[in-house]
C-alpha cells in the first residue's frame, strides 16, 4: 500500500467501505473491488475521521463547503459541524442534480453566497465529473472554487480533468492507499 496521509482514515475505509469480489462499475468496467465511501462518511467513527482530514486539507480561507448530492452531503456537513465546535465555521451547501421547478428554483440549497471560497468534496470520484459539475454550479452562483477533495480518488484521473479547468484537485485517501490500482491503471 501507499505511504497514506491518513492511515486512520485508510483503514476505516478498509474495514468498512472496501469490498472484494466481481463488480461492473458505473462505467461499465468490471473491477475486483468496489468502494462504498458512504459506510465510511455515514458512520460516527468515519464522520470524525473525515472531518479531521478534510479540515487538515483545506485552505484555511474556505469559506463554504459542499458538492454534488448524494455523494458530498456526509462529507460536508459532518465536516462543517465538527469544524464549528472548533471555531472555525464554515457553511454548508448540495448541488441538485437537477434544478427545481419551485420555490426558488435552481440547483443550489444551503448557505453559498458570491465571493465564498469553497471547496468541493464527494466520497469517491473515478473520473471526477460530478466535483467537476459541482464546481461549474458554484462558479455560476459567483463563488471561487479553491480546491477539489474527494474522500476518496479511485479512478486517477481527477487531477488532471481538474487541472484543465485550473482547479486545484487533492483527495484524502486514494486507490494505491487502499492497495488498488487506480481505475485508469487497471
Amino acid at each position: 500500500m501507499a505511504d497514506c496521509r491518513f492511515p486512520a482514515l485508510r483503514d476505516h475505509l478498509l474495514a468498512n467501505a472496501v469490498r472484494r469480489g466481481e463488480f461492473t462499475l458505473k462505467s461499465g468496467k468490471r473491477s475486483d473491488w468496489f468502494l462504498d465511501a458512504k459506510q465510511t462518511t455515514c458512520r460516527p467513527a468515519g464522520m470524525v475521521l473525515v472531518a479531521d482530514a478534510l479540515l487538515a486539507t483545506i485552505p484555511a480561507d474556505t469559506t463554504a463547503l459542499g458538492g454534488l448530492t448524494v455523494g458530498a452531503d456526509a462529507a460536508a456537513y459532518c465536516s462543517a459541524a465538527i469544524a464549528a465546535e472548533r471555531g472555525r465555521p464554515l457553511k454548508i451547501f448540495t448541488v441538485r442534480k437537477e434544478a427545481k421547478g419551485h420555490g426558488m428554483g435552481g440547483r443550489l440549497a444551503g448557505a453559498l453566497d458570491p465571493g465564498d471560497r469553497v471547496v468541493i468534496t464527494e466520497d469517491a470520484v473515478t473520473r471526477g465529473v460530478s466535483m467537476l459539475d459541482a464546481a461549474e454550479e458554484v462558479q455560476r452562483a459567483g463563488a471561487e472554487v479553491v480546491l477539489l477533495c474527494p474522500v476518496v480518488d479511485r479512478g486517477g484521473t481527477g487531477a488532471a480533468m481538474a487541472a484543465e479547468r485550473g482547479l486545484p484537485f487533492q483527495a484524502l485517501v486514494t486507490a494505491p492507499d487502499l492497495g488498488f490500482p487506480y481505475e485508469r491503471d487497471a
